[in-house]
């Protein structure tokens, strides 16, 4: 017999409609789906996920989304496959009603939740978390791993520092390459003053094109 996953309700951050600063589609409304749970530990990661957040029904969250404005959903976190049986049920049942794209922010780790989800998502944000920006260990295996379930529906994202190892500006672009898949390299926030933006792209563009520098552009626009 085939597994039902019928999740009932969730807790949920915050939702909010606002401009995407972030990534292939900054600068388009977005609404804004913040989870509560994560299953990493990054250092510069300064969310309370946790308090404040109210439990959601399937009911109760589609009748908000509905009446948003913003042509996509973002679903965001922490991270928000840890939700999977509550979004498997919620898009199942919702997804055509809802009429909108749903865009997934993901740190690209937990391939078996995807995989039951990938046919209701339009676009993956998959964040490969590096650990000389994060200090979370690097997971390349597991981003690989991942994004061969994503494919052409995904774009990788990475949040870099001064720090950035040569290996893993490699590693990211044979990731990239394997798939063909665009990287947005976004320099974490505040900015180094002493960093070399362009030395970094760089290192990127000389091997793989498929590259572009996007820093988070909500925050020179004093949006949330």
């Amino acid at each position: 017999m085939q597994k039902q996953f019928n999740k009932s309700s969730v807790k949920i951050k915050e939702i909010f409609t606002s401009i995407q600063g972030e990534g292939i589609e900054a600068g388009l409304l977005h609404t804004f789906v913040r989870f509560t749970k994560c299953n990493l530990n990054c250092k510069y990661c300064d969310t309370d996920f946790q308090n404040d957040a109210k439990e959601y029904t399937q009911d109760g969250l589609f009748d908000i989304l509905k009446n948003e404005n913003a042509a996509t959903i973002s679903l965001t976190g922490g991270e928000p496959l840890l939700d999977s049986d509550f979004l498997y049920s919620f898009l199942k049942k919702y997804r055509k009603k809802l009429n909108k794209k749903i865009y997934l922010e993901t740190n690209g780790t937990l391939s078996d939740e995807l995989k039951r989800l990938i046919k209701y998502i339009d676009i993956v944000a998959m964040d490969i978390k590096i650990e000389s920006a994060t200090g979370q260990i690097n997971l390349f295996e597991k981003n690989l791993q991942f994004l061969k379930i994503a494919k052409k529906k995904a774009f990788i994202k990475v949040v870099f520092d001064k720090n950035i190892e040569d290996f893993e500006i490699q590693e990211i672009i044979k990731i990239a390459k394997r798939y063909n898949v665009e990287i947005i390299l976004q320099p974490k926030m505040p900015m180094d003053t002493d960093i070399d933006l362009m030395d970094i792209y760089n290192k990127f563009y000389i091997c793989y094109k498929k590259v572009r520098l996007i820093p988070q552009t909500h925050k020179f626009l004093c949006l949330l």
